[in-house]
């Protein structure tokens, strides 16, 4: 019986080649769209699962509301981790971690100095806390003390070769000789922080500050005891926040808590679960960027769509053969052939086809999951397709395709009377296939709300590119880690100025395009007892705004022929707006002092106001931002004129050597670092579109079955209508007719639910595009173009065909 089942199916598969063909390709591509996707999903939720007691890990965020500016962080103050140990038995070790930025490092021994981008400031129990396990080294004292540093396997490769790395010492630049105390595996990949080098947090007089108000630059973990409950521990933190926050509240504000609170402010912790922070967590101090959960279930979705299309289209096309099958199954039914015989055999053929078409994608996941991997920025391995239950997951939905794919042909063509078949009398017309409609609108409706998010991401992602975002980011270089230079900073910027190429060039420690910020509470006027507000508080010099081409909009940008400007500011329009300045030039702001009783004021005279320009993602709004005179060492970005890019970097490094000789030189461009603000919009756009067109390219293989179906169906009525004189022109109009109208029920039913979905996921963006009835609409004739494009060369090769062969048999 099996045998005669494969001998039946590799005979109509070798005699349709063509249709076959299709069938094939139409579900295998869709079937290697799903288990790409489905690789993608399972990686983006494997996050932190590997974790010992993940689900006992909690971190400890700061959230507060300070004169009416809420503000949301995954930080905490320095003291907060050893309080909550002391004062609450539920909670059985905190770990505090602070991202350092990058370092240059030289080992010991050795000429070659490495720029790390990853370091971490740790606690010394973090090996223990998230059991990262060690290569060299004791977990317990590796990072117990100062100028102690662990290395990843990777890095210490890097470093030392094959030699062991603990007992050997490093220099970090401008900073001092660490001894290596460890070496530890490389953190996962999905994992939602990673370093390559710890130091330990007891190298950082930061690390010993005890103001709870302040130094909100560490992520603290806490891990509960076990049966402890997060909510319940949550709860008894308004009273420790009475506690320790109270009196600095009052030192600092001038007032009780109690006061404070009746006011509007808030100021307070929570737990946030790190099984979630990869997909739920976007807070300010993120270690890293993650990820969205939004997108899991946009690609979900999208999986289980192309899958579903894949599924339509080898149903369409099984019936589009039915025609042709129809005398076999009468033939069959007069030989004896029962109707379960026949509809085991259809069903045989279609999980045959089934488990082709999966073999096929399995091959092509191998050949494109490189290409995946570049596209969307992962390292996903093909290994996870072959474990035990992925294959018995994959052996269901083999079965399950074959039978959903196969169930309607199946009972469809089993239920031919024989007696009809054999005299012709069969009509398969598209007018008696209702399910068929329905699944062509199904189909179109699904791609004409791709093509619209398709469309809308592109719009947004040139919305972009290309908004004016208050300064000019095309022609400057930054030229990194400036404070290698030392005493020669002044005099290399000065040396390169007088280049012709370099318009202007500025020192500074922030940059429009990094998402660094230094937050601070200032109050109107010189009064403490003034509202406070949180201000983004940044350190220039002199020709920061107009190297960067930033508007002056009121007063004047900082100058040298001014002195008292080394206690002026410059302010945006966000932070006018924020502190309710009606004419802000001459106003004064002010901030605590850092002397011990904290009542010492610092103010600082406004001088000028600034254009607002993004400094983050597009995703969030401006925020109150002012400038004032420091000195600084992190960036030096020089403005280029012309397009000789290179001869201008080669000019560059050759200054930078004379004046720095033996520091690494690096540098990078403004609009590069734009691009990377918003890489993962835009990583998620490609994935994006390269699915929907996929999807959109299977639906549309569907519609070329099933116009070859309708021709072949009406053969004889084309035949009749050419004889009587009908053009090739009207009989192309009467065969897409009916598909046209399929179409255009579709675009009915898909602007609405497109409409609403592209402006769920714009509500993400700060700045958007505006979601105009016009790209609906143009989404709805482009899927009609696509589709008449697809229907005309059958339409054309059945109104061409010479009748004498379709009615010869009359």
């Amino acid at each position: 019986m099996l045998k005669n089942f494969f001998n039946v199916t590799f005979r109509s598969i070798l005699k349709h080649k063509f249709y076959s063909f299709i069938n094939i390709l139409g579900l295998s591509i869709g079937i290697t769209c799903f288990l790409m996707i489905t690789l993608y999903v399972q990686d983006e939720l494997s996050y932190d699962k590997h974790l010992p007691a993940i689900e006992r890990l909690h971190r400890l965020d700061f959230t507060g509301t300070v004169g009416g500016n809420a503000f949301v962080t995954s930080l905490s103050s320095v003291p907060a981790a050893p309080a909550i140990l002391n004062d609450y038995p539920e909670v059985e070790a905190a770990v505090r971690v602070r991202e350092r930025g990058n370092e240059l490092i030289k080992p010991e021994g050795q000429i070659q100095i490495f720029n790390e981008q990853r370091l971490l400031l740790a606690d010394s129990n973090i090996f223990n806390f998230f059991q990262i396990p060690l290569l060299e080294g004791d977990a317990s004292t590796a990072l117990a003390g100062p100028k102690k540093i662990a290395l990843n396997a990777t890095t210490a490769k890097k470093y030392f070769g094959a030699e062991p790395a603990v007992g050997k010492t490093v220099e970090l630049q401008g900073w001092d000789k660490f001894e290596v105390t460890a070496v530890f595996e490389d953190m996962p990949h999905n994992q939602h922080f990673h370093a390559d080098v710890l130091l330990s947090i007891m190298s950082t007089s930061e690390a010993r500050q005890t103001a709870w108000i302040g130094g909100f630059n560490f992520v603290t973990y806490l891990k509960l005891k076990q049966g402890a409950s997060a909510e319940a521990l949550e709860a008894k933190f308004p009273d420790m926040v009475a506690k320790y926050m109270g009196p600095e509240v009052r030192k600092h504000m001038g007032q009780s808590m109690e006061e404070f609170l009746e006011a509007g402010g808030r100021l307070g912790y929570t737990l946030y679960p790190a099984k979630d922070i990869h997909l739920t967590s976007n807070k300010l101090g993120e270690l890293e960027a993650n990820s969205d959960i939004t997108y899991v279930y946009l690609f979900s979705v999208i999986a289980f769509f192309i899958l579903v299309i894949a599924c339509i289209n080898f149903m369409n096309l099984s019936t589009a053969r039915s025609a042709n099958r129809a005398k076999e199954v009468g033939v069959r039914k007069v030989l004896g052939a029962q109707r379960p015989l026949i509809i085991r055999q259809f069903l045989a053929e279609a999980l045959i086809l089934s488990f082709l078409s999966f073999m096929l994608a399995y091959g092509l996941c191998f050949l494109l999951l490189p290409s995946f991997n570049t596209l969307a920025e992962k390292q996903l391995a093909i290994s996870a397709l072959l474990t035990p239950g992925f294959i018995i997951t994959i052996l269901g939905l083999i079965i399950a395709v074959g039978l959903l794919a196969g169930s309607y042909p199946a009972f469809y063509l089993s239920g031919f009377k024989p007696v009809e078949v054999l005299k012709g009398k069969l009509n398969l017309g598209m007018k008696s296939g209702a399910i068929r409609s329905f699944l062509v609108v199904f189909q179109f409706t699904l791609s004409i709300i791709m093509i619209v998010g398709t469309m809308v991401i592109y719009d947004q992602l040139n919305f972009i590119r290309s908004k004016k975002l208050g300064y000019q980011k095309d022609h400057l270089i930054i030229i990194n880690d400036p404070w290698l230079l030392k005493d020669n900073l002044n005099a290399f910027k000065k040396e390169v100025l007088q280049n012709s190429s370099i318009v202007s060039g500025t020192v500074s420690s922030f940059l429009p395009v990094n998402g660094n910020t230094n937050n601070n509470l200032y109050f109107k006027g010189k009064n403490p007892q003034n509202d406070s507000h949180i201000v983004n508080d940044w350190r220039v010099d002199q020709d920061y705004v107009p190297t960067f081409g930033i508007e002056i909009k009121a007063g004047r940008n900082f100058s040298r022929e001014f002195p008292s400007d080394s206690s002026a500011i410059v302010v945006n329009e966000a932070f006018v707006s924020q502190f309710g300045f009606e004419n802000p030039i001459g106003e004064f702001i002010s901030t605590q002092g850092d002397d011990e009783d904290g009542t010492s004021v610092v103010s600082y005279k406004i001088i000028g106001v600034m254009g607002d320009f993004h400094y983050a993602s597009l995703r969030e709004s401006i925020y109150p931002l002012m400038m004032k005179l420091e000195s600084s060492r992190g960036y030096i970005t020089f403005k280029v004129a012309g397009d000789n890019i290179d001869q201008t970097i080669t000019t560059l490094k050759s200054t930078w050597e004379q004046f720095g000789p033996g520091q690494p030189f690096s540098y990078n461009f403004i609009d590069r670092q734009f691009e990377e603000v918003h890489k993962s919009e835009m990583r998620i756009g490609s994935i994006f579109m390269v699915f929907a067109s996929l999807a959109v390219f299977i639906a549309c293989l569907g519609l070329f079955g099933l116009a070859a179906f309708t021709a072949e169906q009406r053969n004889k009525e084309i035949g009749v209508r050419k004889v009587l004189g009908a053009s090739v022109s009207s009989i192309m109009s009467l065969l897409s007719r009916e598909f046209v109208k399929l179409i255009g029920i579709s675009f009915i039913i898909a602007a609405p639910t497109a409409y609403f979905a592209v402006g769920k996921w714009l509500d993400n963006f700060a700045y958007r595009t505006e979601l105009s009835l016009v790209t609906i609409f143009i989404a709805g004739l482009l899927s009609l173009a696509v589709a008449w494009l697809t229907m005309s060369f059958q339409t054309w090769r059945a109104a061409r065909a010479n009748p004498v062969n379709s009615l010869r048999s009359e």
